[in-house]
């Protein structure tokens, strides 16, 4: 009872997508695809495909171009997403710099300012490099989208909630103004924090929606993966293209296994949400914390916004401890059903310190304006039973001010 008070102070504006869990159940995974009408998609290996003759296939021809394991994943997704099509590849960055191949040297690109370390390090240190105008804001304001946007902006790249200082960017805002500005930029929304149970970009106004469906999507911290969906016929034909001419493509194994993990979407992320309210209203009462960024607290600057583009929060909490980098070291390497590792949306709880580990190509003056500080711990809360949750929190956070009480007694 007191677990479903929580989530409560969280009242979304926009109904839960229909007929989700029957969708992530049911489509790309139809027994009559199969003759043997297995209930369970095949794994089909075969990297080659006999032909009917020279040029005339079934519909498979070379694993790289497409795969029958491969197809069922990627229509499961287009329908979790409200798309028309979906394409997987073999990492959210392999998603990036697929999509980032439609365009060329010189064409400006214009990034969130606060979003994946991998994100990041590739737009300034690979697409820059190789002469891709890159620059970065802050999208969540809508004058700075304006002061930012150039004539040879191609493609605007959204991170929401940001990684890892949560921020919340108005889709719906930011595409109207961008497609004002110039109606053939690509907007693109990385949806990896939210999943597409709580978030549709291209309902909202995006032209791509991407994941690394390493996180949420798959869940189980056991498949490397990203994923592309869209509505568009023509970025889809040229990004079909790309797909297959890059060949950055996920193996039919990973692709099964995906799949199978976007069959309990649903419950695990309305549980993730119930354990990660628990934790962020737990560290937000909690007077050894300085500040906690959690998008579905009414204390998150875009709360509102929140609730009204999502249908609810993933597992993901981001807070400030009190003290210095000794106290959060302190307090991570104390943690014990907590894994100090980097990644997030698995089923088991993580912790990580962005200075120091997902953000560490980030250069340091970047971070401090980030707000990515040495005090900054990132959590991504898990399915464990909440009460343990809570625990190893509260045990981490005493080890830490430990510290602070162990070197008053040895100064007096």
């Amino acid at each position: 009872l007191e677990s479903s008070k929580q989530n409560k102070s969280y009242r979304r504006s926009i109904p839960l997508f229909k007929s989700f869990a029957t969708d992530a159940v049911h489509v790309g995974s139809e027994p009559e695809q199969w003759n043997s009408r297995a209930v369970v998609p095949l794994i089909s290996l075969s990297t080659t495909f006999k032909q009917h003759e020279p040029g005339k296939h079934a519909g498979f021809e070379y694993s790289r171009s497409g795969n029958p394991t491969r197809n069922c994943l990627e229509r499961a997704v287009a329908a979790l997403d409200g798309a028309q099509y979906c394409m997987a590849l073999a990492s959210g960055l392999a998603a990036t710099l697929t999509i980032t191949h439609l365009f060329k040297a010189g064409d400006g690109i214009l990034s969130m300012n606060d979003v994946y370390g991998g994100t990041n390090r590739y737009f300034r240190k690979i697409a820059a490099e190789v002469g891709f105008d890159v620059s970065f804001a802050d999208l969540s304001k809508i004058e700075e989208i304006k002061a930012a946007l150039k004539p040879n902006t191609k493609m605007v790249w959204i991170e929401t909630p940001t990684n890892p200082t949560m921020k919340v960017v108005d889709i719906q805002g930011c595409a109207d103004i961008v497609h004002e500005h110039n109606k053939d930029i690509i907007v693109v929304v990385d949806n990896t924090f939210m999943s597409a149970y709580f978030q549709r970009p291209l309902a909202l106004g995006a032209d791509l929606c991407m994941y690394s469906a390493t996180k949420y999507m798959n869940g189980h911290s056991d498949v490397v993966m990203g994923l592309i969906s869209l509505n568009r016929d023509d970025l889809y034909e040229r990004l079909k293209f790309l797909q297959n001419g890059l060949g950055a493509v996920p193996s039919p194994f990973d692709c099964y296994m995906c799949n199978r993990g976007l069959k309990t979407l649903h419950l695990r992320m309305k549980q993730h949400f119930k354990n990660a309210m628990a934790a962020a209203q737990f560290l937000e009462a909690d007077p050894r914390v300085d500040r906690v960024i959690f998008p579905g607290l009414p204390s998150h600057p875009q709360h509102e916004l929140t609730k009204r583009q999502c249908t609810g929060c993933p597992g993901m909490i981001t807070f400030y401890i009190k003290g210095k980098l000794e106290h959060a070291s302190t307090f991570l390497s104390n943690l014990k059903l907590f894994a100090l590792a980097e990644s997030l949306g698995g089923y088991e709880s993580l912790a990580e310190h962005p200075a120091s580990m997902t953000h560490a190509s980030v250069s340091e003056d970047e971070r401090k304006e980030l707000g990515i500080s040495d005090v900054l711990v990132r959590l991504s809360v898990g399915l464990e039973d909440e009460e343990d949750i809570i625990a190893d929190l509260d045990q981490a956070l005493a080890a830490a001010v430990s510290i602070s009480e162990n070197i008053l007694s040895e100064n007096k």
